[in-house]
Parts: structure tokens; C-alpha cells; sequence
């Protein structure tokens, strides 16, 4: 298994550029994703691999969703 991290930082637009998403694999072969808001306050969850896959469904589809309102604009 590769060992690295994703950061992902929030958006400009909604003021949250200093937000932070890491996410990896874990060595329980689950995606672990924390959310650190950079002012001491953070949060973080493991998604077994079924819920992984959810939640990229449920990502693509919102990403589908706002590209269909840029669209129609």
C-alpha cells in the first residue's frame, strides 16, 4: 500500500481557505478523513471501504448538480 496524505483546503469563496480535509488509507484498510479548522477544533472519521464508495457517489452527484446550475445560468 502507498503511504501518503491528501490536504485539501476549503474554499476562498466561502472563507474557509484555512480549513483543512486530510484524508489516507489507515492500516485497517479503512479511508480515514479529519477536518481541522485551524482555530483548535477539529474532527475526523474512518469509513470502511462500502461507505467510501457511498460517499464518492454522493459527491459526484452533488458535483453533477452544481455543474447543471452553472449550466443553466
Amino acid at each position: 500500500m502507498a503511504r501518503f496524505k491528501e490536504i485539501l483546503y476549503g474554499s476562498v469563496e466561502s472563507k474557509s481557505d484555512e480549513h483543512e480535509l486530510e484524508c489516507y488509507a489507515n492500516d485497517r484498510s479503512e479511508i480515514y478523513i479529519k477536518l481541522d479548522c485551524n482555530d483548535g477544533s477539529w474532527a475526523w472519521v474512518c469509513l470502511d471501504i462500502p461507505t467510501a464508495i457511498k460517499l464518492n457517489k454522493v459527491l459526484r452527484r452533488e458535483i453533477n448538480t452544481i455543474k447543471e446550475e452553472v449550466t443553466n445560468e
